[in-house]
């Protein structure tokens, strides 16, 4: 069952849905071929606050976001900051991929996300 405390602008709620049936071809690599079997349950397009998180976990706190090139420029990066400090307020953690590193390490983000999904869970 999801924790109910994290705030959530409910305005957002058809932007997530877009979001979730416009995903990327790196969003939906991520969610089937390891998040959506993945043992503890993680949600596609969150509301957080004013924000969409790309998948989150609340058994762990885990914020998972891919990144494509729009977050690689200037403006992109300062709403990165701004919003991961947001949630890190919350106590969550954000874990940031690109695109590139879901094409060409996929298996590698996955051990990164199931590291750290477990250690957040253990602690």
């Amino acid at each position: 069952m999801e924790n109910s405390f994290l705030p959530r602008n409910k305005k957002l709620k058809g932007f997530s849905r877009a979001l979730r049936n416009n995903a990327t071809q790196q969003e939906n690599r991520l969610w089937y071929q390891f998040l959506r079997t993945y043992p503890v349950r993680f949600n596609r397009q969150r509301i957080i606050g004013n924000y969409i998180v790309d998948f989150y976990c609340d058994k762990a706190k885990l914020v998972v976001e891919l990144d494509g090139s729009q977050h690689y420029q200037i403006t992109g990066e300062a709403k990165d900051i701004e919003r991961d400090k947001y949630l890190e307020s919350l106590n969550l953690k954000v874990l940031r991929f690109s695109n590139a590193d879901i094409n060409k390490h996929f298996y590698e983000v996955c051990t990164v996300i199931d590291n750290t999904a477990k250690e957040r869970i253990n602690n």
